[in-house]
């Protein structure tokens, strides 16, 4: 069933809504909760009103309890959150409302906000499913699954271009997987469905007419606009901005129109020749232009490792050559913009990273040990750094580095997951084994599908363990 907006209540169900809204207003939270519960047991379809609920929720568990408080419910939570699983296999509803009574008393409820969303998306209720990814996606946004789910949902309640825009982001972080490449094809054919009319014209709102009414104009005036990228739309544009940069070679915006309109096509060679041109008119001291720069060229490896046959018998050393020539040319030209930029704490995160991939632990260490001064950076500098201590025997460091870093992590996110796990990673190998399961634990209680925790948890405690 479609969302339904206030206007569908009916009176009294508007007049409880207000006293919600006014509630919330006034930071009773607990009382907002409760009217607006009332409201979606009869009405669960209404966006609006499930919205308002979210907001109580977060804002109460963001600000009522400490770090204890939290413990409690989430752990509290677990047989609920069983038996809202358990439901969604068969009333998607009901499981929505069992969800929902777990984040009434814990707003930050990874499980319950999943079930949520799943609920949501087979009620066909977009707007609510994006409401819970979002918040699922932004403590996890290298999750696969949430983000593509995130991007359907946004597909689902009519924004395309926001969709487009999650399976790009997760397109840099997996450059090669098949999934996210025919999502953001899905999503893209059906934007450029919607533009060119067909999607009024299949809810009835349009017509033929409509759309072949100056189409031609009308496809430039979106190329121009919007920055259209699918390399069966962008050629005439393309002749367009090298017939306008013959005129003005300066032109910056065409120099970067042409450059990252090639490199969506996957034309690399072409692309930075345009990069090239830019760093030319701007000097070179664009810091973010090289790395613009670097990210092609990484990319081009990318490409050429997918376009290998499996199936070859030489397709392993073929592979594996390009994965370390890749790896070369990225440390490499990172350290260029570190000695370039040798204030830019990011840039020395980034080094840290490539030269930990690489084996290099003491280099890393070094870098890291610079980027922790980096507000932005200084949770992950400092999990790499215990990582490098880690690796090289030096464990009473690494967990020593940890605890200092949980002391600024109040909030159980996926931050604080990390660097608990691996503080219990740590504490196994220096054979702490009551205190390595106490972290792990701690992970239990708000998340038990994170990692191996699950696991471990479990085979603790079927071994006799308290």
């Amino acid at each position: 069933m479609a969302e339904k907006t206030l206007n569908d209540l009916p009176r009294d169900l508007r007049m409880l809504y207000t006293k919600g809204h006014d509630a919330l207003q006034r930071e009773n939270f607990d009382y907002a909760i409760e009217l607006l519960t009332q409201i979606l047991a009869r009405e669960p379809y209404v966006f609006e009103v499930r919205k308002s609920l979210r907001m109580a929720q977060l804002r109460k568990t963001g600000g009522g309890g400490g770090f204890f408080k939290r413990a409690f419910n989430s752990a509290s939570s677990g047989p609920m959150v069983a038996k809202a699983q358990m439901a969604l296999r068969n009333d998607a509803l009901e499981a929505m409302q069992i969800a929902e009574q777990i984040l009434n008393g814990d707003g930050n409820n990874a499980s319950a906000q999943k079930i949520v969303a799943d609920a949501a998306l087979a009620l066909e209720m977009p707007q609510t499913a994006v409401m819970s990814l979002e918040i699922l996606y932004k403590n996890a946004p290298k999750d696969k699954t949430i983000g593509l789910k995130l991007a359907e949902a946004w597909a689902q309640a009519g924004n395309k271009t926001k969709a487009e825009q999650i399976c790009e982001e997760l397109r840099v972080v997996y450059p090669n997987d098949n999934d996210i490449f025919m999502a953001l094809k899905n999503v893209s054919a059906r934007k450029s469905l919607d533009e060119q009319g067909y999607g009024a014209l299949a809810s009835g709102e349009g017509s033929y007419r409509d759309i072949l009414k100056d189409k031609d104009e009308s496809v430039r005036l979106e190329q121009e606009n919007r920055q259209v990228k699918a390399a069966d739309t962008t050629q005439d544009l393309l002749q367009d901005w090298e017939s306008r940069l013959e005129k003005e070679p300066g032109n910056l915006k065409m120099l970067r129109n042409l450059a990252e309109t090639y490199a969506q096509r996957n034309e690399f060679d072409r692309a930075l020749v345009y990069f090239d041109r830019m760093l030319a008119v701007d000097g070179g001291n664009d810091s973010s232009l090289l790395k613009q720069v670097a990210d092609i060229k990484v990319r081009r490896f990318n490409h050429l490792l997918s376009k290998l046959d499996a199936n070859a018998p030489d397709f392993a050393e073929k592979s594996e050559q390009i994965k370390l020539e890749r790896q070369a040319f990225q440390l490499e030209e990172c350290k260029q913009r570190a000695d370039r930029y040798p204030t830019d704490l990011q840039i020395k995160f980034e080094l840290g990273v490539l030269y930990f991939d690489a084996g290099k632990l003491t280099e890393a260490q070094q870098e890291f040990q610079k980027a922790v001064a980096n507000p932005h950076r200084k949770m992950q500098a400092m999990i790499y750094l215990a990582k490098c201590f880690a690796a090289r025997g030096m464990n009473d460091l690494a967990a020593k580095r940890l605890l200092e870093a949980l002391k600024d992590k109040p909030a159980f996110d996926e931050e604080k997951k990390d660097l608990v796990y691996t503080l219990g990673v740590i504490y196994e190998k220096m054979g702490k084994k009551d205190e390595s399961m106490e972290q792990f634990k701690a992970i239990y209680e708000f998340d038990s599908s994170y990692r191996d925790v699950g696991k471990r948890v479990e085979d603790h405690y079927a071994a006799g363990g308290g």
